[in-house]
């Protein structure tokens, strides 16, 4: 067993958790916020949308099935620090390379187990997500409130600046089968789509399900220009997910103001909300935020239920698009937005994450509508729309 060194999660609102430290030693801070998946922590820590925010797991055991070379949606972990209320040191798992500590301690990130998971996520619940520091150096309660105060509120922050790559590249993996691993581009017959996908902290998985659909994917920095997209002659144009206020990336929603009917669209997440800003609506910031594999959605064009993978803070105001765009997904649990499309022009977005990693599949139908949307197949049924808004 090794040494339990002593750990302090202190909150901006002068909450005080102490535990014990994993991973590596030192101090972390940022917003913390909850995730309740019950498996996938390694994609959770890959995902570039936790830059900035320390995550706390719900589920009572993480790491049990240790790190693998294949689970990762980037090509390092993001996240600021992690929470968990027991980390396994043995995992066991055909597929396990090394622990979840000895993963931390190699990327430098500052972790804490032993506190009471449920107790810090009913907090925020009730407060909302706020900043918060973790530390092993430092175990002075007071001092720590103090600096999660000081720092900058997630509000604001353009945080997509920081994840994106910086040239483009193109990721040729088809996705994961037991048998064969990753799939390839040839192994997907044409025709093959020209996609040109900004990068605001993109998935591999979601580069990996346009490869599915026959898709050959430029991937390119957050601040390419418009111009820049349109030489490459693009058959679509993709809006990834990422991390920060999307209000704050105003070069990425000038570029995509400029694609607007020019290019099929299609957007996720820090996408789908940069594709609203853009279209001239509004964003708002959410109490405590939606991550999860569990949050319920209906497709308002089909009436269908599908069980979905989430991942943010920030949401789209619906009203404030009235005229211009159309809901075409709606959450279940609170109503927000999650999904939009224009009424006219071939474009349309998601809030959530449709190419899981980890979560349900339930969405990844959403890829083969991008292509259909480029072959000029998939165009909005409003009276549909508008009668299952009603329903819902």
């Amino acid at each position: 067993m090794r040494d339990r060194n002593k750990a302090v999660l202190a909150l901006a609102d002068g909450t005080v958790f102490e535990g014990y430290s994993f991973g590596a030693e030192g101090e972390s801070i940022g917003e913390v916020v909850f995730n309740t998946s019950m498996t996938g922590y390694q994609e959770i820590l890959t995902d570039p949308s936790y830059k900035g925010q320390i995550v706390t797991m719900t589920y009572t055991q993480i790491g049990n099935y240790g790190i693998n070379s294949e689970d990762i949606e980037s090509a390092r972990p993001w996240i600021e620090g992690f929470i968990v209320k027991e980390f396994c040191q043995y995992p066991s798992n055909w597929r396990s390379k090394e622990t979840l500590d000895s993963y931390l301690k190699r990327h430098n990130i500052v972790g804490i187990h032993g506190i009471d998971t449920r107790a810090l996520t009913k907090h925020l619940r009730d407060n909302g997500a706020m900043n918060g520091v973790i530390s092993t150096v430092d175990l002075d309660p007071e001092r720590l409130v103090k600096k999660a105060k000081g720092f900058p509120s997630m509000a604001g922050l353009d945080l997509a600046k920081e994840v994106t790559c910086k040239e483009p590249y193109k990721l040729k993996q088809g996705l994961w089968n037991i048998e064969r691993g990753y799939s390839s581009l040839s192994t997907h017959h044409s025709p093959l789509y020209k996609v040109v996908a900004y990068d605001f902290g993109i998935k591999y998985n979601i580069l990996r399900n346009l490869v599915n659909v026959g898709c050959d994917v430029t991937v390119v920095p957050a601040w390419t220009s418009a111009d820049d997209v349109l030489k490459m002659n693009p058959d679509g144009v993709f809006l990834s997910n990422g991390p920060g206020d999307p209000d704050a990336v105003k070069y990425a929603i000038e570029n995509v103001r400029k694609l607007i009917g020019k290019k099929p669209i299609f957007g996720i997440c820090l996408g789908h909300q940069i594709l609203g800003l853009a279209l001239g609506g509004k964003t708002y910031k959410l109490k405590f935020g939606h991550r999860g594999g569990n949050q319920p959605v209906m497709d308002l064009t089909t009436r269908k239920v599908e069980i979905t993978s989430q991942n943010h803070g920030f949401a789209v105001d619906v009203n404030s698009l009235k005229g211009i765009a159309e809901l075409t997904h709606i959450n279940l649990n609170d109503k927000t937005v999650e999904g939009l499309a224009h009424k006219k022009l071939p474009l349309f977005s998601v809030q959530y994450h449709p190419e899981a990693s980890p979560g349900p599949h339930d969405a990844s139908y959403l890829f083969k509508r991008f292509v259909d949307l480029m072959e000029g197949k998939w165009s909005l049924n409003l009276s549909l729309s508008m009668q299952a808004l009603k329903n819902a």
